[in-house]
């Protein structure tokens, strides 16, 4: 299937899953063999006995195909719930990102200003170099980036979106 790039929508999926070996192959290739994209993937056992994982899953694609998506995870075995949080309601997003910059002198003093702008966090630091934690909406880490990127950006470790409904619901 064709993706009209004009229709595509990002959408945020929540699958909880058994926490078994193998689901999330599955659940790739699920994917890969239909031509869809996974731009973030973060999974986590979420249950006192191990028994139940969450899978969540950012990807883009018209309505049509988020549906399609939904539908053809909901029939593999291990998959006990999909959720759409973006089609849901509201919701919240976070990611956790690691960010290497070097830079001396005002280079060094404008990374640490940008890192409190950012809410940044240096979690090691050289003479010559800090790591800073941030976490935030992906468009906040985005920025960041970028503008790191300016002042010496060495390397970038982000661990993908993880997401849930507001209020007091659960997904």
């Amino acid at each position: 299937m064709k993706i009209n790039h004009r229709e595509s929508e990002r959408h945020v999926l929540a699958i909880m899953v058994d926490n078994e070996a193998g689901i999330l192959a599955k659940i790739a290739g699920l994917f890969t063999a239909r031509g869809y994209n996974i731009d973030s993937l973060t999974v986590a056992d979420i249950s006192n006995d191990h028994a139940i994982s969450r899978i969540t899953i950012v990807t883009n694609g018209p309505p049509q195909v988020i549906d399609q998506i939904e539908a053809q995870l909901e029939r593999l075995v291990p998959v006990h719930k999909v959720v759409d949080l973006t089609a849901a309601g509201p919701h919240v997003e976070r990611e956790l990102a690691l960010v290497k910059v070097k830079g001396t002198g005002e280079k060094r003093v404008e990374a640490l200003r940008l890192a409190d702008i950012f809410r940044a966090r240096p979690v090691d630091t050289t003479t010559t170099s800090f790591v800073f934690e941030i976490t935030g909406p992906p468009e906040k880490i985005d920025t960041f980036v970028s503008l790191m990127r300016e002042l010496g950006l060495v390397e970038v470790g982000r661990t993908g979106v993880v997401g849930m409904m507001r209020g007091s619901e659960g997904a």
